[in-house]
């Protein structure tokens, strides 16, 4: 074999195993939003578990023809509309499966909202803001720290020379969690609280249906996210096994203090593991486990804490947590990231606590007005929640003419 087909023979062995690479990556996080479903299908009640099941799925539909269309050429620059040849081309379609694999990130805005507004919205009209929100809103600011629009997350960025750093998310603590906490908010808020949930100012508890369900929702996100996180290497050749164990070491984190801050809830302990997964993506590539450590135990500390706080002070009915679960610590991970990631802490440095101050700050302040500015026109508009009658037989029901368990109704 002379020189030069031995370097195509090089050149293509690359581009197959970056391809399976990110393939690989882009299915374990697929495999996520199944978690999302159970996760949500767990955290209401029997009347509501249909409807979570078809959210997930149904928005996953939307999010990957919006984003394909849209998003991916906002966030990028690449437009897929030219001839299958030239989408191949010479690396064998490696932006395809790199569209798929930030695909997966994306879908999960509509989804991380699904779980603030469950039992109570309207189905299409939530449909139609996931579309807009993947489509749009989401993929503007994944242009500013990853794609095309150099002004936050890139080396000779706005940023970057005002603080000395670009913002840094590695895996989106801040770009696809906090923004999607943040977005679901507004949502919750215009929407307003259950039928009875509170009654004359006083909290009444809704319980939840299925523990198991929720617990495997749990274990299918934390098993996903090691793709999530290792994976947004891009390449193979760019792989850390510092993210692979930083991931580990702050879910345990998070974990071990849910248990002990909730006094053994099994509700908190699992959403606990991913309040720690949350807050690690963005410094998961320069911190060192023991910062990933206290980084998850400290996620899960406000998650446990502000979720008392926001349904029981503050009245706001966040039927899964989103807002501090996915918002709030995803927010803290990004602030995390410039405080473990110094070189004084044992990280590998490159990382400036302003610049992570004030790129957490951008992603509050998109998603909370976007999100107010699309939930608000929808209510004007169409309306966003079910009827009362819809709402006391359920979303299942009133939506979907079936419930979980059909049988049961013979």
């Amino acid at each position: 074999m002379n020189t030069a087909a031995l370097s195509d023979s090089l050149r293509q062995m690359i581009n197959s195993s970056n391809i399976l690479f990110l393939l690989l990556g882009a299915i374990l996080v697929f495999s996520m939003h199944a978690g999302f479903a159970f996760l949500e299908l767990g955290s209401v009640r029997k009347k509501s578990q249909v409807n979570a099941l078809v959210k997930i799925i149904s928005d996953w539909g939307v999010s990957t023809i919006v984003y394909f269309i849209i998003g991916f050429p906002i966030a990028y620059g690449i437009s897929f509309f030219k001839p299958a040849s030239e989408l191949l081309g010479v690396d064998q379609g490696f932006n395809l499966v790199h569209y798929f694999f930030l695909l997966t990130f994306a879908a999960c805005i509509p989804a991380i909202i699904s779980g603030g507004i469950a039992e109570r919205a309207r189905f299409w009209p939530q449909s139609v803001a996931g579309g807009i929100l993947v489509g749009l809103v989401y993929p503007f600011f994944e242009s500013l720290v990853w794609g095309k629009n150099v002004f936050l997350g890139q080396a000779g960025s706005w940023l970057a020379n005002l603080t000395g750093a670009p913002f840094h998310d590695y895996a989106g603590s801040v770009v696809v969690h906090s923004m999607g906490g943040w977005l679901a908010l507004p949502a919750i808020i215009l929407l307003g609280p259950r039928l009875n949930r509170y009654v004359k100012g006083r909290s009444q508890i809704i319980k939840v249906s299925n523990i198991p369900f929720l617990a495997l929702g749990s274990w299918m996100l934390c098993i996903g996210w090691f793709g999530f996180n290792v994976m947004s290497a891009g390449r193979l050749e760019n792989i850390s096994g510092l993210v692979a164990i930083n991931s580990l070491m702050a879910m345990v984190g998070g974990i071990v203090t849910a248990l002990i801050v909730s006094k053994n809830d099994v509700t908190f302990i699992h959403n606990g593991a991913l309040a720690g997964l949350i807050a690690i993506c963005a410094g998961s590539d320069v911190v060192h486990p023991f910062g990933a450590l206290v980084i998850g135990g400290v996620a899960a500390f406000i998650f446990v804490k502000l979720f008392q706080i926001e349904t029981e002070r503050m009245k706001i009915d966040d039927v899964l947590g989103v807002w501090p679960l996915h918002g709030v610590a995803g927010s803290w991970g990004g602030v995390a990231c410039g405080i473990f990631g110094s070189k004084l802490l044992g990280g590998l440095g490159g990382v400036s606590l302003a610049a992570q101050i004030i790129g957490t700050l951008a992603a509050i302040v998109v998603a909370v007005i976007s999100g107010w500015l699309v939930y608000s026109v929808l209510r004007l508009s169409v309306g966003i929640r079910l009827t009362e009658h819809e709402e006391m037989i359920g979303a299942d029901l009133s939506i979907h003419n079936i419930e979980a368990y059909p049988e049961e109704a013979l």
